[in-house]
């Protein structure tokens, strides 16, 4: 039984993984960020996406940091299940605590990390929220890069809030990477 399936009545193939791993990739490795901060924010639920997240972090030459408790929790469910051997090199931080001190330290040398976190529906008091309203000890800046490893849910309140977080880093002037992503 499917009680409710986001784009069930669009008649159309959904295209593979694969596509969104190469847009990632493109991204990644097609833009010039040696220098910049680089922020990914997607489904925390979406294993295979963050395992070619962690692998591009890696291949970057970055230290790949994970923020916000949803990613704790379904990251935590994939080692239950054996699906998550890819963060054997990741650290995860879920609580505000953990989260500020990390963040001080990322802040001072952007180049050497990957920041992996919540708020791509611009959820109110996600990570990226948080970044964006300055409510976080990091300082977004013009040469950092934001990839949204996603598509907004269309509903009204996601769509809104999407659009205020995207406001708020603009204000910051970021280079934002939107819809790098296949449903």
């Amino acid at each position: 039984l499917i009680v409710d399936c986001l784009y069930a009545s669009d008649d159309r193939k959904t295209p593979s993984e694969k596509i969104a791993r190469g847009l990632l990739e493109d991204v990644f490795f097609t833009t010039n960020n040696s220098n910049s901060g680089i922020i990914v924010t997607t489904f925390s639920s979406h294993i295979a996406r963050l395992k070619s997240i962690v692998e591009f972090g890696q291949r970057l030459g970055r230290e790949v940091i994970f923020l916000g408790r949803s990613l704790g929790k379904y990251v935590q469910a994939a080692r239950n299940t054996g699906n998550a051997g890819f963060t054997r090199n990741v650290r995860i931080y879920t609580y505000r605590r953990q989260v500020e001190k990390i963040l001080k330290t990322v802040n001072k040398n952007k180049k050497r990390y990957l920041i992996v976190c919540t708020g791509h529906q611009g959820e109110p008091g996600a990570i990226l929220d948080r970044l964006a309203r300055n409510q976080l000890p990091f300082t977004l800046s013009k040469e950092d890069h934001v990839i949204f490893s996603s598509k907004t849910i269309p509903t009204p309140i996601n769509e809104a809030n999407r659009e205020e977080l995207e406001k708020r880093l603009k204000k910051h002037q970021v280079r934002i990477f939107d819809n790098v992503h296949c449903s």
